[in-house]
């Protein structure tokens, strides 16, 4: 890689070992993928907060670059951790407790911004055409392909890293050619709600590998259809984005490997994650993603005039950012006996410590996931249904 007399002396250790650490690991990564250099980000998106997923060694590591002086140069927000505020904070043992809050402070020194959401789209809407070094599967491919900007699918350390430089290395997505459909998929049934479209997404991650589709048949899509879809593609496949077309003629000019997707498929898409030998979950859990300001209007719609079940529970996860918009909804929705949490998501928290053995909800991704990061049956239903199943009258 070519490093601009600036970079090499913060490689040499000139800016301190965090700065230098942050550019060996940004130069390792770009020799890995043959990147000729490093390019400026906007704006980075950090994994790898969640106390459950991330365990004790990397503690020590966070905070020795914290001490150092590690800064952040760009805007940096961080991924859900294993814990709301209020509700599960008092619900889950000290020791857990503690180890996540010790390593929000370490990010809280380094400059990151405590968005722990996994939709930082809905905080900052990224510009087209923007370089980005995001680390949440679901956000990297609904910025790729929705709204237009650049990013890898980056590992926490290396968005980390990109955020403290203010640079990521040029290859993979931020490339123009690397960019172009490979495959074209053609669904040739009409998805009728988000479920569908997150079925859709688990079928051609395991399908396509890494290929990068144009699909056709989804003119009607709505954005919270496609925030469901890029998420359950990041969880089975290593795509990084898709294209939209209304427009065969284009594809037969490309000339590509086609794959028909039918309803049957999607049908046994959505069978194969319903994996309860009981209709009666134990919690019903909608956000994964977070919830929009659209979707928790729609809920609070659904909840009004209603009460939760008894024995049912019933979480809807969103943004600090999102949930403070939605006060008016936010109460509908806690005032149904429902719970509308922030900074967490189900499957990075410890459910199974709540006694949390069947989930119901409208998300492909969670329910990919639940079985072995939850430990828990799943439910794979539309958020209608979800809900119908949440509130009794």
């Amino acid at each position: 890689m070519h490093l601009t007399k600036d970079e090499e002396h913060i490689f040499d250790g000139e800016r301190g070992w965090a700065n230098q650490i942050c550019m060996k690991i940004l130069v390792r990564l770009g020799e890995l993928f043959k990147a000729q250099k490093l390019i400026p980000i906007d704006s980075a998106h950090i994994s790898g907060v969640s106390y459950k997923t991330l365990g004790d060694a990397p503690i020590e590591f966070l905070q020795a670059l914290a001490d150092a002086g590690g800064r952040t140069r760009v805007k940096a927000t961080l991924n859900p951790q294993s814990l709301d505020p209020k509700y599960l904070l008092t619900r889950l043992p000290k020791a857990i407790t503690n180890k996540q809050l010790t390593i929000l402070k370490q990010f809280d020194k380094m400059g990151v911004t405590q968005s722990l959401t996994c939709t930082p789209y809905y905080l900052v809407k990224p510009e087209h055409s923007s370089h980005l070094a995001w680390a949440e599967s679901s956000a990297v491919i609904y910025a790729n392909s929705v709204l237009g900007a650049c990013t890898n699918r980056e590992g926490g350390p290396s968005a980390l890293a990109a955020a403290i430089i203010g640079k990521t290395p040029d290859y993979g997505m931020h490339v123009s050619e690397n960019r172009r459909p490979n495959i074209s998929v053609n669904v040739e049934t009409k998805l009728q709600d988000e479920t569908e479209f997150g079925a859709l997404g688990i079928l051609l991650g395991r399908i396509l590998a890494d290929k990068i589709p144009v699909i056709q048949g989804l003119e009607n899509a709505s954005e919270s259809d496609l925030k469901q879809l890029s998420a359950a593609l990041g969880s089975t496949g290593m795509t990084n984005m898709f294209h939209l077309i209304q427009d065969s003629h284009q594809i037969k000019k490309e000339k590509l490997q086609k794959i028909n997707v039918e309803t049957q498929d999607i049908k046994r898409t959505i069978e194969s994650l319903t994996t309860a030998s009981t209709q009666k979950p134990d919690l019903i859990f909608i956000g994964c993603p977070h919830c929009s300001r659209n979707e928790l209007a729609k809920i609070a719609c659904l909840a009004q005039g209603k009460k939760i079940k008894p024995q049912a529970e019933l979480w809807v996860c969103t943004s600090r950012h999102v949930k403070q918009q939605a006060a008016a909804d936010v109460e509908k929705i806690e005032g149904s006996g429902g719970h509308v949490l922030t900074d967490v998501c189900t499957i990075v928290s410890w459910t199974e410590m709540l006694g949390i053995k069947t989930i119901m909800t409208n998300s492909a991704k969670t329910a990919h996931y639940a079985p072995t990061l939850s430990k828990a049956e799943t439910i794979l239903a539309p958020l209608t249904e979800c809900l119908k199943t949440a509130f009794q009258g």
